[in-house]
């Protein structure tokens, strides 16, 4: 891969980076009531969780791809580390886009700055937009200022108690020089009371690259000190801990 593929390739996917390491978003805002039952619900954090986790990524034009299965787990005391169990493909991407993004996760986390990212009249404008085709209202979603853990678009709520299901939306502020626009989409599920990611699709727009993809999907073991899942591990290879 020549040196100018892979500054773009790594230019696109630092844009996938940032928005695996959003916090548990909470909101704030007027007096909807669809937005009230969102905020009467408990969103206690987690304290502790143990996830496996699969990342993939590709970018088309380059013929470049990339997967990756990973241990996760975190508690207060000892912060957030990964072990990296199963991998294949471009060793590029996995070292510079999949443990660049666990790593970068584990320094915004530690640094607290998701808070600065929840979903809070400080942070955003909000409008409802109706019930969806899937049954889930939406709420579209403005940042007061541009910040690369804000996001631009919608969140979708389950109607009878406002739980968060869905975000989509883009970055409302470029990553880089590189990255013109990021799409994303997050999923929750709930696990021991606890709300929690459970999938994140992105797709970049990068200058000359094109269209670079990344996904990231949680399997959980335990959420605050409950088991909740027995993810499967595809292979037995057992890198050290990082």
């Amino acid at each position: 891969m020549s040196g100018l593929a892979r500054r773009l390739i790594h230019g696109a996917l630092v844009a996938l980076v940032a928005i695996s390491a959003a916090g548990h978003p909470r909101a704030a805002g007027p007096n909807a009531p669809i937005l009230q039952r969102f905020l009467a619900i408990g969103d206690p954090p987690p304290t502790d969780y143990r996830a496996l986790r699969h990342l993939d990524a590709r970018n088309d034009r380059f013929e470049s791809s990339a997967w990756m299965d990973v241990w996760t787990e975190a508690d207060r005391i000892n912060g957030f580390r990964y072990r990296i169990v199963s991998e294949g493909g471009s060793e590029y991407i996995r070292f510079h886009v999949f443990v660049a993004t666990l790593e970068m996760e584990r320094k915004i986390l530690a640094s607290g700055e998701p808070d600065h990212a929840a979903f809070t009249l400080e942070n955003y404008v909000f409008e409802d937009r109706g019930e969806q085709r899937d049954g889930l209202v939406g709420l579209s979603v403005r940042p007061r200022h541009k910040d690369l853990l804000l996001v631009e678009g919608s969140i979708f709520l389950r109607p009878e108690d406002g739980e968060l299901m869905r975000i989509e939306g883009r970055l409302s502020k470029p990553p880089s020089f590189w990255a013109r626009r990021v799409e994303i989409v997050r999923r929750y599920q709930r696990f021991a009371g606890v709300r929690m990611p459970v999938a994140l699709e992105s797709v970049a727009t990068v200058l000359i690259a094109g269209r670079s993809t990344f996904r990231m999907s949680y399997e959980y073991e335990t959420v605050n000190g409950q088991h909740v899942g027995i993810p499967q591990v595809r292979a037995a290879t057992s890198p050290a801990p990082r």
